[in-house]
């Protein structure tokens, strides 16, 4: 998608500070972190959202995942006396704000209560 905001991210078009990047997938700091570690994990490919994901995506959910965790790893809060949260939102209800698919990866204090992610 030529005007989608995580595609130029990915494309390297839209400034963002990445901290991880594969050939399938690309981790970036979110711009209004909601804990030390806030960090969005999305595929190179542009898919709008997990209510888009096909059973052909399955390796690029894996892909998620595994950045998810290096990115977790590198921060150091995936040992086995810390640990960290991974969400995904669908929909304005859960204030989905870019239509591409993005797995929020948050850590570095203990996660208590709610999150209003975008």
């Amino acid at each position: 998608m030529i005007d989608c905001l995580f595609c130029g991210i990915v494309r390297g078009e839209v400034p963002s500070e990445v901290v991880y990047q594969d050939l399938t997938t690309v981790a970036f700091k979110d711009i209004a972190p909601a804990a030390p570690l806030h960090v969005l994990v999305v595929p190179r490919r542009h898919i709008d959202d997990a209510s888009a994901v096909t059973p052909d995506d399955g390796p690029i959910l894996a892909d998620l995942l595994l950045a998810a965790r290096a990115v977790a790893e590198d921060a150091g809060v995936a040992g086995p006396d810390r640990g960290y949260r991974l969400i995904f939102n669908v929909g304005p209800d859960a204030m989905n704000s870019v239509a591409h698919l993005h797995l929020h990866v948050l850590g570095g204090q203990p996660l208590t209560g709610h999150f209003a992610l975008a």
